[in-house]
């Protein structure tokens, strides 16, 4: 291989590793954030709350967007993941209720 081509793969390693890395941190901040939103579930459900606050969740989205937008990530995008987020989260509290 060229040193060009060397060098390339290397940098490419690099990225990688970063970027495993990182994934390994989202998982484990996903795991600890559904902890919190387990014992919040249990919680609605003991005191016959609604699984769903459309007013956080609203203000969650947008807090998220301007989140985004400072870390240079699409606020499209982070707002379809916190979408996602919120309608499990909802159907783990759900759950809890029957």
């Amino acid at each position: 291989m060229s040193d060009a081509v060397t060098r390339a793969a290397d940098i490419l390693a690099e990225h990688r590793n970063s970027i495993d890395r990182l994934d390994a941190i989202l998982v484990y901040t996903l795991g600890e954030r559904f902890k919190h939103t387990k014992a919040v579930g249990k919680l609605k459900a003991t005191h016959d709350l609604p699984p769903s606050d459309p007013t956080r969740e609203a203000a969650q989205i947008k807090r998220l967007e301007d989140l985004a937008n400072e870390a240079d990530l699409d606020p499209e995008f982070a707002k379809k993941f916190l979408n996602f987020v919120i309608a499990e989260v909802i159907q783990h509290h759900k759950q809890h209720q029957t």
